[in-house]
């Protein structure tokens, strides 16, 4: 049964009983009813999708009972005809993409992507623009040169912050990437990422007072809702921290705020080998505590529903974005981060 179909038959959501809407949202369907502005993960806008990890099967129906067709392998980019609803199995993201009528792969492990290039722009702000990666991947080098050596793959949706234009010998244009983490620079061909111009990080809804606004994040559902005088205006489902076998990474309940934010951040921890991680340009931080868990924009998996960050709000780039956006305190446009003493309150259930 496809999401459109699904949407059909929900015509009479408006009256689900809240209880009964988070428990839909565990189903896969969380993002496609009530009047809210809500995620738009599961279904794909982008015609593509990008693989997110080896030996991942294709297979004759939406379910992991079906016959294996064929396997992806990481950082394939395949076409994506359609979304459609599976069998009850996994209960946390039902939602399984068509492969150009062939077969079905489970979203989880799938980036809906797409490919658009973009001209380059000579003009950078002065301290540098913010710009977000626009193709499934492009590789950034040590040099403005695609034979020298690969410093990072960029993925699609994260943000770097863009410093300079520079040319090749052969008038490739090259934008300069100034990394955050360890204050490195590497390059990247201009035409993978755009600069976003300032008016597209205005704040949503900004005139309403500090305490109008307020985040919950109900880890046994693996939502995440945002209110507005007690109303809510957003959601969108998330993973949060879980337990690995080198530790406990839940998230922290109780009342935080939003107070430190970052459009672009370079997260790196611990042994790659061993539940480490290195991500050059995770988007749209929110931060809530001081160890550094935070709301932020993911692109290494896409099976939000269930906890398995290490501590962090797992979100898709689009709704990350959209928190950060309207969440306080503002970051100027041509900052990197801010850090206050005030934040939107943000309860950890």
């Amino acid at each position: 049964m496809t999401i459109t179909r699904q949407i059909s038959d929900l015509k009479t959501a408006r009256s689900l009983s809240r209880r009964e809407f988070l428990k839909l949202g565990g189903a896969g369907i969380l993002s496609y009813f009530l009047p809210l502005r809500l995620a738009e993960q599961e279904i794909p806008t982008e015609a593509q999708g990008r693989v997110l990890e080896d030996g991942l099967p294709l297979l004759d129906i939406p379910s992991f009972q079906g016959k294996e067709l064929r396997k992806y392998w990481k950082d394939m980019v395949i076409p994506i005809s359609e979304a459609t609803i599976g069998d009850s199995e996994p209960v946390h993201n039902r939602v399984w993409y068509s492969v150009n009528g062939e077969g079905f792969v489970h979203s989880g492990s799938i980036q809906p992507v797409s490919t658009k290039l973009n001209p380059e722009i000579a003009e950078i702000p002065n301290g540098g623009g913010l710009a977000e990666v626009t193709v499934p991947f492009t590789d950034a080098h040590w040099r403005a040169d695609k034979n020298y050596r690969v410093a990072y793959r960029l993925y699609y949706e994260t943000t770097h912050w863009v410093t300079g234009l520079v040319y090749d010998d052969s008038g490739q244009a090259w934008y300069r990437i100034a990394e955050d983490k360890w204050k490195l620079k590497y390059f990247a061909p201009a035409t993978h990422l755009r600069i976003l111009p300032a008016g597209e990080l205005n704040p949503i809804s900004p005139d309403l007072p500090q305490f109008a606004k307020r985040i919950e994040v109900r880890t046994k559902e693996q939502v995440v809702i945002a209110y507005e005088w007690d109303q809510p205006v957003f959601m969108s489902k998330t993973a949060t921290g879980a337990q690995f076998s080198n530790g406990n990474f839940a998230t922290p309940a109780g009342r935080h705020i939003t107070a430190h934010k970052r459009p672009s951040r370079h997260m790196a921890a611990g042994n790659l080998a061993y539940n480490g991680y290195d991500l050059p340009g995770v988007p749209w931080i929110c931060y809530i505590t001081e160890s550094g868990i935070s709301f932020h924009g993911t692109f290494w998996h896409n099976n939000f529903g269930r906890p398995r960050s290490h501590g962090c709000i797992n979100l898709s780039p689009k709704a990350a974005k959209w928190l950060y956006l309207w969440t306080t305190p503002v970051v100027p446009a041509g900052d990197q981060y801010i850090r206050k003493d005030f934040g939107t309150i943000v309860d950890v259930i």
